[in-house]
């Protein structure tokens, strides 16, 4: 049979339209099902002094458990003077936690984070060997042992300074570390006779005692933490650290309780 031209328009149209058919209720399925993805989470970044690794590594996973919608991409640990620079200079930063609050005001300083609030609070201690072959019992005992300090403008290395000063004794360190982790692991190793760390830093390590030196409850170092973005997850995160689960965490690594706020 021949087909006759109009027919044949007639038949192409109405393919046509099926197919336009077709592609709508296809769009309108695909719609339907985008709408039923979760909305991507809130990513955040932490930078916080040496000290606290371990306590923050436990608060980020139960942060991470209770607030789905955030997600932690990095916590960055190092000397407080360090990620304190580090911010100041453009690292892209949602959430600060210094072991000083002369770091935080170098930040604040800067216009970045709003009321910093004190979280906790550490003091120091000596480190031995845990076979102590320098036979430290004092601070005096550091004078003539080899003994590691951190950086004097990293946090400990200024607590260390004050507490030293107070107690008359003089020092000259075999070196300077720019966080009190490197401290303690050159204690650990056996590189030193000792050396002053936090008293949370020893706890739980097996190559090293401590000793409480006098004068310690003196020179008390004030933690603060703030958000430094507009991210709601960031802020969501400094809450947690502040709330009664985050204090838990911190007191169970022997922090002591924050007493006040701190001001930029």
């Amino acid at each position: 049979m021949r087909i006759r031209p109009s027919h044949l328009v007639r038949s192409c149209a109405v393919v046509a339209a099926a197919a336009l058919t077709l592609a709508g209720c296809a769009g309108t399925a695909s719609d339907t099902a985008s709408t039923g993805k979760s909305q991507p989470a809130d990513t955040i970044t932490i930078s916080a002094a040496a000290s606290l690794q371990r306590s923050f590594d436990e608060i980020g996973k139960k942060f991470q458990a209770e607030h789905p919608e955030t997600k932690i991409s990095t916590i960055s640990y190092d000397g407080s003077s360090t990620l304190a620079t580090q911010i100041v200079e453009g690292a892209k930063v949602d959430v600060f936690a210094s072991a000083d609050e002369k770091n935080m005001a170098t930040v604040t300083a800067a216009g970045l984070g709003k009321n910093p609030q004190v979280f906790a609070t550490n003091t120091l201690v000596i480190a031995v060997p845990a076979n102590n072959p320098g036979n430290v019992k004092s601070l005096a005992d550091l004078s003539k042992a080899t003994t590691v300090l951190c950086a004097p403008k990293v946090p400990c290395g200024a607590a260390s300074t004050t507490l030293l000063d107070n107690q008359g004794v003089k020092v000259t360190p075999a070196s300077q570390e720019q966080n009190v982790t490197a401290v303690l692991q050159k204690v650990a190793a056996g590189e030193a006779d000792a050396g002053l760390v936090y008293a949370t830093d020893v706890i739980g390590e097996d190559k090293v005692k401590s000793i409480v030196p006098e004068g310690a409850g003196q020179v008390v170092n004030s933690y603060p933490i703030t958000a430094l973005t507009d991210n709601p997850g960031a802020q969501e995160f400094v809450d947690f650290v502040l709330s009664d689960e985050g204090q838990k965490i911190l007191k169970d690594h022997g922090f002591g309780a924050a007493s006040s706020s701190a001001h930029g």
